[in-house]
């Protein structure tokens, strides 16, 4: 089936472009060039079809409204203490947006910039590519970026690289919204992680360095649990999980399923860590997809990506990438 291209919006001049991907099970994604968000993801369910992430109708709410709804997230995804890190000698400063705290590469990161798309139909596949010149948001090197969604059946892959000519901090994640049910929270759905750690957090939501066993704490989600305590509170959760090393990557990393049960996500990917994130702060001012209204808990989010601050903490899985060593990372999303 052809991939459908159509223009959605234009940002600071530039055209943002929407691809649809289709597949032979009947899963519909909609891609835009805007921080490669993804914008709508159907999947077929008994008497007709349900969508299964948070965004928005139209291009304008992304800028003013998207908490990164659907996007990719970058330099460096989540949160560098101090806004500033320091390699070979020298101090960067980075533009802080979050307390004193960089968060998801700033405000002008990747998911605030309009990509370039070039559709594979042999693949079902759109390739974004996107140019960061060195200082960009702080950051050191120019890089150039692809990311490339590829749908087959009820499985979406993201496949992500970044060559660089100079020494630079490359951390990415996919940042989609997730809600599998019919209800305006995602509290009662069923969610199992397969990591017995987590990366402690201080005061200012940036790791402290230690890496902690979950066992007896909220973080523990070897088991399928509710999003909610023994006495139906909701249980906020915004944290780094460390997933176990020698772990086989044919076995996903997480399960979640849906409180009626007819839709069960996966996920796989070759990263160390993923960000349990049950939208805390999810409140929209305007509507979402389908005129729905977005407040706290209105979706989780999976962000499989390298360990928050890795800057600051030589003992995290290492995040400079430089000439020789280009960045590559992969996910894969099924629902179905």
């Amino acid at each position: 089936m052809a991939i459908a291209v159509t223009t959605f919006g234009t940002y600071k001049g530039k055209r943002v472009d929407q691809f649809r991907l289709v597949s032979d099970t009947g899963v519909t994604v909609d891609l835009i060039g805007y921080g490669v968000v993804v914008r709508d993801w159907r999947v077929p369910v008994a008497g007709g079809e349900r969508s299964v992430v948070l965004g928005y109708e139209q291009f304008d709410a992304y800028p003013e409204h998207s908490p990164h709804f659907g996007s990719l997230a970058g330099r460096v995804a989540n949160r560098i203490k101090g806004a500033s890190f320091e390699h070979d000698g020298k101090t960067y400063k980075l533009p802080a947006n979050a307390g004193d705290l960089q968060l998801h590469g700033g405000e002008e990161g990747l998911g605030r910039q309009v990509w370039d798309g070039q559709t594979d139909e042999a693949n079902n596949a759109v390739r974004f590519t996107h140019f960061s010149p060195d200082g960009a948001m702080g950051y050191p090197g120019n890089v150039n970026f692809s990311a490339t969604y590829m749908l087959k059946g009820n499985r979406l892959r993201l496949e992500l690289t970044a060559t660089t000519d100079r020494a630079t901090p490359i951390s990415l994640v996919q940042h989609q919204y997730f809600n599998l049910g019919t209800t305006d929270h995602v509290l009662d759905h069923t969610i199992q992680v397969n990591s017995s750690a987590y990366t402690e957090l201080g005061s200012d939501l940036a790791p402290t360095g230690a890496i902690l066993p979950s066992a007896n704490t909220k973080y523990d989600l070897r088991k399928p649990r509710t999003m909610r305590d023994g006495s139906g509170n909701p249980v906020e959760y915004d944290i780094g999980m460390a997933l176990d090393t020698g772990r086989n990557f044919s076995d996903p990393i997480a399960t979640v399923i849906s409180p009626d049960q007819d839709l069960t996500l996966k996920l796989w990917s070759d990263r160390p860590g993923v960000q349990v994130y049950n939208g805390v702060w999810t409140e929209s001012a305007v509507p979402g997809l389908g005129g729905k209204s977005y407040q706290k808990h209105s979706g989780f989010c999976l962000e499989d990506q390298a360990f928050a601050d890795a800057v600051h903490n030589p003992h995290f899985p290492n995040v400079i990438y430089s000439p020789d060593r280009s960045y590559s990372h992969w996910c894969e999303f099924e629902i179905a």
